[in-house]
């Protein structure tokens, strides 16, 4: 018997009803042979793992800009602990952990070099705006392997461009992804900022500890226990209102204390207009993109700026220190 048919049964065996399974999905843009071991979504999972776009995550900020210490975490340990705490609420709640995995994996692969203030500088002098998680849909549809895209299933790719705030996913599993996001960034972002002197733990407002606990390990118990209970043979996924607000209002001080502290966000005037110059530098001389997005333009498959905003985008933070250097910094010269 075909592996992928017996895991196929066991997910119909299994999992909740409200689950979903990967012999429902779906499908995908471009219709492929099924593979003999992994299921849809657990095939998707591998393909955002195995592309060149995660690979690159390690070297883009999450909230601290170059930090100067080996502990910090990045864009790809920020998504790691997404997917793990998502992962998590999915296997206590008879959820398929493949297609958690495969959205949290791709949440954040659109997003830009430095953060939020990279995404912010091209959202503001793009004409066609810049949001990461419609960019993260892009690269798996368009960008990866050289234009192919990774072809992945419609609700990896509906839970990757509903997983912010505003927006809410079809899927529960995709709903697990937009919670556990939130999750992750409030409390290692607040572990992060304690490393670095920013806030202590003793700062933190206590009508907000007191409920969720008094450090990570504590506030991230009481969130995912919340979540599961709450959600727990439920067609949702919920959070307790007490709970709730106290996340929320966590979040609230985290963006008044942390996200637009000076002593934290002191570089990223300079991040900005670097990304600011490398997007006017390449719109007024595109012949200086690399060959596989002038192609894109010369086949009329988007606007020179979206061209632009996609090789901005991808690149890594040192990355885009490097090329504003190449073209602003002189050589020194020497005779050769």
């Amino acid at each position: 018997m075909i592996i992928r048919l017996q895991q196929e049964e066991w997910e119909k065996a299994y999992l909740s009803p409200y689950a979903s399974l990967s012999c429902n999905s779906a499908g995908r843009d471009r219709e492929e042979e099924p593979c003999d071991l992994r299921p849809v979504y657990q095939r998707d999972r591998d393909r955002i793992l195995h592309s060149k776009s995660f690979r690159r995550m390690k070297h883009k900020t999450q909230v601290f800009l170059a930090p100067q210490g080996d502990h910090y975490r990045t864009r790809l340990t920020h998504t790691l602990e997404v997917s793990q705490i998502a992962r998590t609420i999915s296997r206590a709640l008879r959820l398929n952990e493949d297609l958690t995995e495969a959205i949290a994996l791709g949440h954040d692969l659109g997003h830009t070099p430095f953060g939020h203030a990279g995404e912010r500088t091209l959202d503001k002098i793009c004409p066609f705006g810049f949001k990461h998680y419609e960019q993260s849909v892009r690269v798996v549809e368009i960008l990866e392997k050289n234009g192919q895209g990774l072809n992945l299933t419609r609700e990896v790719r509906d839970g990757i461009m509903n997983h912010s705030t505003a927006r809410m996913p079809s899927t529960m599993e995709g709903k697990v992804v937009r919670l556990a996001d939130k999750i992750a960034y409030i409390n290692h972002d607040i572990d992060d900022a304690i490393r670095g002197h920013i806030i202590s733990e003793e700062q933190i407002p206590e009508e907000f500890t007191n409920i969720l606990g008094h450090s990570l390990k504590e506030r991230l118990n009481t969130l995912i226990h919340d979540v599961i209970e709450k959600s727990m043979d439920q067609p949702d996924i919920r959070m307790s209102s007490e709970i709730e607000s106290a996340m929320h209002g966590l979040r609230q001080y985290m963006f008044q204390s942390v996200y637009t502290n000076p002593v934290a966000k002191g570089e990223e005037g300079k991040a900005q207009k670097i990304i600011q110059f490398l997007y006017e530098y390449y719109c007024n001389d595109p012949g200086r993109l690399p060959r596989e997005f002038l192609e894109r333009i010369w086949a009329s498959e988007c606007p020179l700026e979206i061209a632009v905003c996609d090789y901005i985008a991808g690149m890594t933070d040192q990355y885009c220190v490097d090329s504003f250097t190449e073209i602003c910094v002189p050589k020194s010269w020497k005779i050769l």
